[in-house]
């Protein structure tokens, strides 16, 4: 039977650097204002040795040199964009580097005796000296070795800073989509938590009363459309106010007087932000966890400011945590509302579960103040 051998590698394919007018336009001016710093340098050393100062020779000898730079940074940023560190092979980055120092000096050096001979003649200064090259061009290349090596060092640290810059904000917006798809299902699930027990309702009613159940069909209706129109995973607390409401109104269709609600917001906070479904969901505990009780059970909800929290709260006068409850499972409408607010709030918002004083159960959202503009 023959078999497969792997393919080798692919050999990395030569990258070229893409420039943009801004930035090359900066390099220009910091090049343009080094050559000039250089140049008045240059005319204080010789009137420092009681020398004349030439003209302006001084300054064309560092500007060419500096623009000069310039010029052949292109040759720099290639060998940085296929070489950029070690970590691509010893022998790639050495020999890359090497290659375009060669180039980078050669073609810098040209540059600046071609330009320095047309300015001298330009100016009428006759021809220009470049003196002995066999001693110009090494102490120009050991120049332009540290001029190299500074610049590929800081454009190397500068692209990597970039791609960190880059990848943390791509990081950050996959969580955030994350996050936004986790929060969709998770209201998504809390959503039929309550909805099925309305149907219910309507369907225990509506041989005995079709003006009620009419209203109650209207209610239904309201609180489906919510729930399959809802994008956002928060709403203020006067639409869900109106939500809840239409729910109360239909458990009180099935529980009458054994169910009654009670509300208790202060002033300011209507437009405070809760998740979707929340108080329906709360609510919802607190009658199937008592259903099988004969006593009236009353539901008071409550928003009030807390420090530098806001509390949104739910307490019943049944028979609390601590007793067994008609209803099986570990209550998912708890769970999934602790996972929204770890969600939405990163941990600055919590639920807690507590005792009221009846001794029925109490559940409170304690939101930070962000949430309630």
């Amino acid at each position: 039977m023959p078999t497969l051998s792997p393919q080798a590698p692919a050999p990395p394919s030569w990258q070229w650097p893409r420039f943009r007018a801004r930035p090359a336009l900066v390099l220009l001016g910091f090049c343009l204002l080094l050559g000039l710093w250089l140049g008045f340098t240059v005319c204080l050393t010789i009137l420092a040795d009681r020398g004349t100062v030439p003209g302006l020779q001084p300054f064309v000898w560092e500007l060419t040199g500096a623009l000069g730079a310039w010029a052949v940074l292109p040759i720099l940023f290639t060998a940085v964009l296929n070489a950029p560190g070690p970590r691509v092979g010893w022998g790639r980055f050495l020999g890359v580097h090497a290659v375009a120092f060669l180039l980078y000096t050669t073609a810098h050096i040209a540059m600046m005796a071609g330009t320095r001979q047309v300015l001298y003649a330009l100016f009428g200064w006759g021809a220009y000296d470049y003196g002995a090259m066999a001693f110009r061009i090494p102490m120009e290349a050991m120049k332009d070795f540290i001029s190299y090596g500074l610049g590929a060092t800081f454009v190397s640290l500068f692209t990597a800073w970039k791609e960190r810059q880059e990848r943390a904000l791509r990081e950050a917006s996959l969580e955030g989509e994350l996050r936004a798809a986790q929060l969709q299902a998770l209201t998504g699930q809390l959503h039929p938590h309550f909805l099925f027990n309305a149907l219910n309702t309507v369907s225990a009613v509506m041989y005995e009363d079709l003006a009620r159940t009419d209203r109650l069909l209207s209610d239904l209706g309201g609180l489906l459309r919510a729930s399959l129109e809802r994008r956002e995973a928060t709403w203020t607390l006067t639409e869900e106010r109106t939500q809840a409401a239409r729910f109360v109104a239909l458990l009180a269709a099935r529980f009458g007087e054994r169910v009654s609600v009670r509300w208790d917001v202060a002033p300011g906070l209507e437009r405070a932000q809760v998740p979707c479904f929340a108080l329906q969901a709360l609510v919802d505990n607190a009658v199937k966890h008592n259903q099988d009780r004969t006593e009236p059970l009353e539901v008071r909800i409550r928003a009030r400011e807390e420090g530098p929290d806001w509390r949104l709260e739910v307490e019943d006068t049944g028979r609390g945590f601590g007793s067994r409850s008609p209803a099986s499972g570990p209550g998912v409408g708890l769970a999934h509302l602790e996972r929204v607010l770890a969600l939405l709030h990163d941990g600055r918002a919590r639920l807690e579960r507590g005792q009221g004083p009846e001794g029925g159960a109490r559940v409170a959202l304690l939101l930070p103040r962000e949430a309630a503009p």
